[in-house]
């Protein structure tokens, strides 16, 4: 797995602030995607098991840090080893809330039991779900680029058997 972008601290993807980790490699290539590069799974650096020790001794050192966030690329493309990071991750910061953006949708994942993919779904606290579509981009809406895309609270979901949005925390 590669990593083709790494923000220590970052208020764009996700509530707080969040370290952001981006994934190569996609193969939904959205038209009007903003990061089509991402798209080659070759992009970027390897995330070798040094660089992932390294970032998570970053994280844990940064008490600004409100979680992490995985982009793309779109994750689930590298579902596996982006779930051996995440166990990783917790080992050293057990209760780091972890946001993750996908392409497919939170029902596309679902229908995956037992998968990689669905191993990484229940890891994370929130996904941000399905795929750009440039005619219903939407430049004023929080932490994703077109009204389709779903913010949704993993846990609470999984509970509940149906599909709950996340709501932000009240200040």
């Amino acid at each position: 797995m590669n990593i083709c972008g790494y923000y220590p601290e970052s208020i764009n993807e996700g509530e707080g602030m969040r370290a952001v980790i981006f994934l190569s490699g996609c193969r939904h290539r959205c038209p009007g995607c903003f990061n089509p590069e991402t798209w080659n799974f070759r992009y970027g650096e390897p995330f070798t098991p040094e660089r992932q020790q390294e970032i998570i001794a970053e994280m844990a050192a940064n008490p600004l840090l409100d979680g992490l966030t995985l982009a793309g690329g779109d994750p689930f493309f590298s579902a596996g080893e982006a779930a051996a990071f995440i166990r990783e991750l917790r080992a050293v910061l057990p209760d780091f809330p972890v946001w993750i953006y996908s392409g497919y949708t939170y029902e596309e994942l679902l229908a995956l039991p037992g998968s990689p993919e669905m191993e990484l779904l229940s890891l994370c606290q929130v996904l941000i779900d399905g795929r750009f579509v440039e005619a219903l981009k939407d430049t004023t809406l929080h932490y994703r680029g077109s009204s389709n895309q779903r913010i949704i609270d993993i846990p609470a979901s999984l509970a509940a058997d149906e599909v709950l949005l996340w709501q932000p925390a009240v200040l």
